[in-house]
């Protein structure tokens, strides 16, 4: 299955899809966790998405898998670059190259980190060896973009497409900040980052080389002469008020609050025509905020109409994507959508788009919530399937045919058939009974144990469950355990005669090895196998039974004691039973 899913985000990486690639990868690394090629390839999908946090954090869990994979340290360094780390990245692909010198790729991958290092090295000697900016950490995170869109000044600035390639360059290179403080918009976001106002020199600051920052300490020095003002030229229109702008835009967003509150007021008392209302007049005051969308279409999901409420989730999730809104809200919208699809596949009997909305919402956020509507919503799918498969008449004609093949001892095809009866009744106890059978004739000796399992759990009082478990576990060399299920078949059937005789085996053969009469081999493998069995540890690591056995070496007074208590006996028998101890 890992492979499976391995398979599938291979193919869909190729394709460019990689939000899909990624989530198959995560698949196949749920069910094998320790395969360091899974995480390699995530770690890819993660750098092509630009989620380099998340490929920095499978390329370490690849070279930590790893050591000596190449390919390990050539995700490693790429992650590095990704994140501006760029002396990481050299050392990352040096590292590879000590493993793999004339891989190409890690060659290329060191010849460019080492030149945009160099460059960013030219960069700042450039600048007077300014350095790093000691801002530069504040441009990291999902939550910048919500802050400049949330903020009148710099939501303007959003649509200036120099203004986005500065903000994403600081992003990639926060080393980088400091070639654009020139720029007063970039000081807008520092100070709006930073949570200050970053006051711009003015010119009386200029003329007295007096820095912005430190004219609050002017008033402690002698002041320095004025001079005559220079007449002003005529001043020329202002643009628009910002501030007034900005008080406007506070107050529709404040009201656009309000009418929220009023509608989740409404969806309280289900009131929902008015809820919708409120939430419906919060969007058209406010159309930076994707909650109101979402809340409106939680109230459709209450009115039952799902269609409309798909809608404002696609439309959340689209307002959401141009708003850069956090991760979190997108993946709720997705969710919510979900839950719909959900009650519409209810009649339209199709459950995959549900099942695919709520996987696209957990690559936006691993929300537990979601995880456990997509299970249910699997779990619908494989009930439906299974009831429109369900057919008992064709069930027993397939059981017949497996009959009849078994008969001719053709186990394989018996098998086949034995499948397809349970797939049509998977509540048909004899059916698991005869496909027990086959698979022990095949020596398939787990599988059948199985099967044997799952026939005593549908139909408890069926004796022959009991004695196709026992044969098996006899089989098997777990003499102990194939005593005990013949005796448990035996109570629903105290006069099979084939429960009696699998008693009388077992008998038999824990008597042999008591007597010393079976190989050292043999009870070797005995005792191995009977370590195993979560009972026996308990029995063997507690205290008083370990007293139990001393006594019974060293104290044979104490241990004739010991065997007074029913429980003490019970365990000494298990551990006869299962080849641990013998007596003499």
């Amino acid at each position: 299955m890992a492979e499976e899913a391995k398979a599938k985000g291979n193919a869909a990486f190729s394709a460019g899809r990689f939000e899909e690639a990624a989530r198959h990868f995560s698949d196949a690394i749920a069910l094998a966790p320790s395969n360091h090629v899974l995480y390699s390839n995530r770690s890819a999908a993660y750098a092509s998405l630009h989620k380099y946090s998340d490929a920095l954090a499978d390329a370490k869990k690849t070279v930590e898998l790893k050591p000596d994979w190449s390919k390990g340290y050539s995700r490693l360094g790429a992650a590095h670059v990704g994140l501006g780390n760029l002396d990481e990245a050299v050392a990352a692909y040096k590292k590879g190259l000590e493993l793999d010198p004339s891989n190409e790729g890690l060659k290329s991958g060191l010849a460019d980190a080492e030149s945009a290092l160099a460059s960013r090295r030219r960069s700042s000697g450039s600048r007077g060896g300014a350095g790093a900016s000691p801002f530069g950490n504040i441009f990291q995170g999902p939550e910048l973009w919500a802050k400049l869109t949330a903020d009148p000044t710099t939501r303007a600035y959003l649509q200036q497409p120099d203004f986005i390639k500065m903000i994403q360059d600081v992003q990639k290179n926060p080393n980088n900040l400091s070639m654009y403080l020139q720029d007063p918009r970039m000081m807008q976001v520092v100070g709006l980052l930073l949570n200050v106002n970053l006051k711009t020199a003015t010119r009386e600051d200029m003329e007295r080389d007096v820095p912005p920052m430190a004219a609050s300490h002017e008033a402690k020095e002698e002041p320095l002469p004025k001079k005559d003002p220079a007449p002003e030229p005529a001043p020329e229109p202002e643009p628009m008020d910002v501030s007034e702008e900005g008080k406007e835009l506070k107050e529709r967003k404040a009201e656009a609050q309000r009418e929220k509150e009023k509608g989740n007021a409404a969806y309280k008392k289900k009131e929902f025509e008015e809820a919708i209302e409120h939430y419906t007049r919060a969007m058209e005051l406010d159309d930076q905020d994707i909650s109101y969308l979402t809340n409106r279409a939680a109230v459709y999901m209450e009115m039952g109409k799902y269609e409309d409420c798909i809608k404002d989730c696609d439309k959340a999730v689209e307002r959401g994507r141009e708003l850069h809104s956090d991760f979190k809200m997108i993946s709720r919208a997705l969710t919510r959508k979900g839950s719909a699809l959900v009650k519409l596949a209810k009649c339209s009997k199709d459950y995959e788009p549900a099942i695919e909305t709520f996987q696209k919402a957990l690559t936006e956020y691993r929300n537990p919530d979601t995880l456990k509507k997509l299970n249910d919503a699997e779990k619908a799918k494989k009930d439906l399937e299974q009831q429109e498969y369900f057919d008992p008449k064709l069930a027993d004609e397939e059981r017949e045919k497996g009959n009849e093949y078994f008969k001719q001892q053709k186990y394989p095809e018996a098998v086949k058939h034995y499948t397809e009866a349970i797939r049509r009744n998977p509540r048909d106890a004899k059916v698991y009974s005869n496909r027990a059978a086959c698979y022990t004739k095949l020596g398939a000796l787990p599988e059948g144990l199985k099967d044997a399992e799952k026939c005593i759990e549908l139909d408890p009082a069926f004796p022959k469950g009991y004695s196709r478990k026992g044969a098996i576990q006899f089989l098997m060399k777990e003499y102990d355990k194939a005593l005990e299920t013949y005796q448990e078949g035996l109570k629903h059937d105290e006069n099979n005669q084939e429960l009696m005789d699998g008693v009388r085996r077992c008998i038999e053969q824990i008597n042999k090895t008591n007597r010393g009469e079976v190989s050292p081999e043999e009870l070797k493998e005995r005792q191995a196998k009977a370590m195993q069995d979560p009972e026996i540890q308990n029995i063997l690591s507690d205290p008083i039974m370990r007293q139990v056995l001393i006594d019974f070496q060293e104290n044979p007074r104490a241990a004739q004691e010991h065997l007074k208590n029913p429980q003490v006996m019970h365990k000494i028998q298990k551990l006869v039973s299962a080849g641990i101890i013998q007596v003499r």
